[in-house]
């Protein structure tokens, strides 16, 4: 059977920075060339950072070392492009271990176990490693195939589903495997899943591949590198909890013991169909080197005087854009009380802005990725991915930046709650119960939708502007001019549908005060929304008692509907 090497064969598909259509490298290529190309091209997102993780963040820093101070890092980023000196050892790398990136090699094959089997020779469709197939208790919604069908990997679709197993693979019950001491009754129980689906993982990205790279490895002093899996010694079907032996071994952890079955078809093209996985190693604990998550510090579960608040990785939400978790985006690293921690990574690019290696209008983006399990982890239930725009100042705790784009994070969510808020005064003014917040679509969520193309642009805007504070300013107006619009316009949505029932309204009991009550009704309802919208957007709110201000002094005292923020809701 003929190989595939990674290193040569073109499965790494990237945008060139000019434009064009995208290109198809080898590994040596793609980084030879990492700074005449954008960014990496994948069948389903969360592949990007496995590729990043299992293959190109080792090799460079394996061969070209990781800086080891932030002034190295800088530098580096400034050159723009790998220099002719470490092409060559990327180069001479790939040379000197090109038969560790065999995806089919028979004796170490690339991020697998040779000769991989069960006891009775059994074999699994390839859709097992396919997050988005059918396969066995995971079927995808709509799916239009089911496990009988066959699936005809490519070797560069199998080597992306390959390193994406051992990312992000389900949990529960593996198949146990010849030569593997810890199987029982034919199979392996308790297993995690991917380490990388235990996180909220964040990726910085640049205006190019290479960029991209450099952003993505942290300043490690070369004790605490360690060594990549194709390095490690063929593995063996055994397996067994450990924790991770420097940064290298952390990419390119194992979380699976995997064997592709190449065949050649009619036409005489490598394909893969058949596969072999069963448990692999189990990351314990949570390793403290790991640069591509945010921290969560809850308090500990044992208060003593002498505990620690808890360090754990702060996943992402389900259903929520990645700049509504700016507050742990942007929090300070080496945190020692409850709150947030941000990457490692993020930190190093704010601090490559203060040396000057990075402009202030640097263009930084941030990709968040996460898998949504179900039914004890045991199937893919949804998949999170985002890019947002990023300030570099506004990783500064004392910038106008940092207030700027936390303060738009917040007023978009007391937004939403003030339209929840009015919903549910309306509803019980009409005799019903509120929208459960679990339960059903409640209008708050609609607005926030409405405002999400804004808060990105404003993010732009914001990252463009730099450290100019009247820019800044006019942006955070812009932004207060335009919510209070889209906010007034969802609760007039709910105003003009409320019944006509609402305006005498009803008085309820206040719960858990025992005499006293409550009356809601449409005209309170809308009272108190207008306040609540004049007190989240207090600039707008000013400006526009301001105008009406003069205008009055000029006109008389009459005021009409435009002059006054929320007027629409005196009904």
């Amino acid at each position: 059977m003929p190989g595939y090497n990674l290193a040569e064969k073109p499965w790494l598909t990237a945008r060139p920075v000019n434009g064009g259509p995208p290109v198809t490298l080898g590994i040596a290529a793609a980084l030879a060339r990492a700074h005449e190309l954008e960014g990496l091209v994948v069948e389903f997102s969360t592949q990007l950072p496995a590729v990043l993780r299992q293959v190109l963040l080792p090799v460079v820093a394996d061969a070209t070392d990781a800086p080891r101070t932030l002034r190295e890092k800088g530098e580096r980023f400034t050159q723009g492009m790998f220099t002719p000196a470490e092409v060559g050892s990327l180069e001479a790398y790939l040379d000197k271990h090109r038969a560790k990136f065999d995806l089919f090699d028979p004796v170490a094959p690339f991020a697998q176990v040779a000769g991989l089997r069960t006891a009775k020779d059994e074999t699994k469709g390839s859709a097992a490693l396919v997050a988005t197939a059918a396969s066995g208790n995971n079927v995808p919604l709509f799916a239009n195939r089911t496990d009988a069908d066959p699936l005809d990997l490519t070797p560069a679709q199998a080597a992306h589903w390959l390193v994406h197993a051992h990312c992000w693979d389900t949990a529960a019950i593996k198949t146990g495997v010849v030569g593997d001491p810890q199987v029982k009754a034919g199979k392996t129980t308790g297993n995690p899943t991917g380490p990388l689906g235990q996180l909220g993982v964040i990726i910085p990205t640049g205006r190019t591949l290479y960029e991209t790279l450099l952003l993505n490895v942290p300043v490690t002093p070369p004790g605490r590198l360690g060594s990549p899996q194709w390095l490690r010694g063929p593995h063996g079907p055994e397996w067994k909890p450990r924790a991770a032996e420097g940064l290298l071994d952390l990419w390119t952890w194992q979380g699976r013991r995997v064997r592709l079955i190449p065949h050649q078809n009619e036409a005489g093209e490598l394909k893969v169909a058949r596969v072999v996985i069963s448990a692999g190693d189990r990351l314990t604990p949570m390793s403290e080197l790991e640069p591509h998550t945010a921290w969560t510090y809850t308090a500990p579960a044992k208060k003593t005087a002498m505990a620690l608040p808890e360090r754990r990785p702060r996943r992402h939400t389900q259903g929520k854009a990645a700049w509504r978790g700016l507050d742990a985006l942007l929090a300070p690293t080496r945190q020692s009380s409850e709150g947030f921690e941000t990457s490692i990574l993020l930190d190093e690019a704010s601090a490559l802005q203060e040396t000057g290696s990075l402009d202030a209008s640097y263009q930084l983006q941030v990709e968040t990725f996460g898998m949504v399990y179900g039914t004890q982890s045991a199937i893919v239930e949804d998949v999170i991915h985002d890019t947002i725009p990023l300030p570099l100042l506004a990783l500064h705790q004392d910038s106008e930046a940092h207030q700027l784009v936390l303060d738009v994070a917040e007023q978009a969510e007391r937004l939403a709650k003030a339209v929840n808020n009015l919903s549910a005064d309306l509803r019980r003014a009409a005799g019903t119960d509120p929208i459960p917040w679990d339960k059903g679509q409640r209008p708050g969520e609609l607005l926030l939708h409405t405002l999400d193309p804004l808060v990105r642009r404003l993010l732009a805007g914001a990252r463009a502007a730099g450290s100019n504070e009247e820019v800044l300013e006019k942006g955070r107006m812009a932004w207060e001019e335009v919510a209070h619009r889209h906010a007034r316009d969802a609760a007039n949505t709910l105003l003009l549908a409320a019944p006509a029932a609402t305006f005498a309204g009803r008085t309820l009991d206040q719960p858990g005060k025992a005499g006293k009550t409550l009356s809601y009704r449409l005209g309170t309802a809308g009272a108190n929304f207008r306040a609540q919208l004049n007190e989240i957007l207090p600039r707008y709110a000013d400006a526009m008692r301001e105008a009406a201000a003069a205008r009055n002094t000029e006109n008389g005292p009459a005021l009409d509907a435009e002059s006054d923020p929320g007027a629409d809701f005196d009904h």
